[in-house]
């Protein structure tokens, strides 16, 4: 007689072990896409500081401030121009008043802010924008205040005298 061997129900079960590297890998690029695209997404500002308003009996707008030898005005035209005088546009002498124009430009507005700097360190620049000026212009004109480390200035609306000056310079 042969014998024979019990056959046994039951099968052997397997204990299955995944490979979680690639869910691993995937899971680092996750995190990374989300953090790239978060930045990416921050604002771009830039900060502008604005001087305090005048008390009231002080009569000068810059009350305790610069002298007219000290300030250079710049007045935004169209198609990028920069038309500048030096003086605060209170005193609208054509024989003082020189108006010049320069472009918005490494070659332009920058190389007149280093040499005003250069001239006189106190200078004080006053920004109007006007009629036919784009925000790109004064935005443009921002970040060159700040590459030239131009520390005084400020933005004001154009005065009856400054749109008098551009009509005498036919701009």
């Amino acid at each position: 007689m042969t014998r024979f061997q019990p056959i046994s129900l039951r099968s052997t079960r397997r204990i299955l072990h995944p490979d979680m590297t690639l869910m691993v890998g995937l899971g680092f690029l996750l995190v990374t896409f989300f953090l790239f695209t978060a930045e990416l997404a921050k604002p771009t500002i830039m900060q502008l500081t604005m001087p305090m308003k005048p008390k009231h009996g002080s009569g000068n707008l810059y009350c305790g401030g610069p002298l007219s030898r000290d300030v250079t005005t710049l007045i935004l035209g169209k198609n990028s121009q920069v038309h500048y005088y030096k003086g605060d546009g209170y005193d609208y002498n054509s024989e003082n008043t020189k108006l010049q124009t320069t472009n918005i430009s490494p070659a332009g507005l920058r190389r007149v802010l280093l040499a005003e700097n250069a001239v006189n360190p106190r200078t004080m620049v006053i920004i109007k924008p006007g009629p036919y000026a784009k925000y790109r212009d004064l935005v443009d004109v921002l970040d060159e205040m700040n590459i030239t480390g131009q520390k005084r200035y400020t933005i004001s609306d154009m005065f009856q005298g400054d749109y008098e000056l551009l009509k005498q310079y036919n701009l």
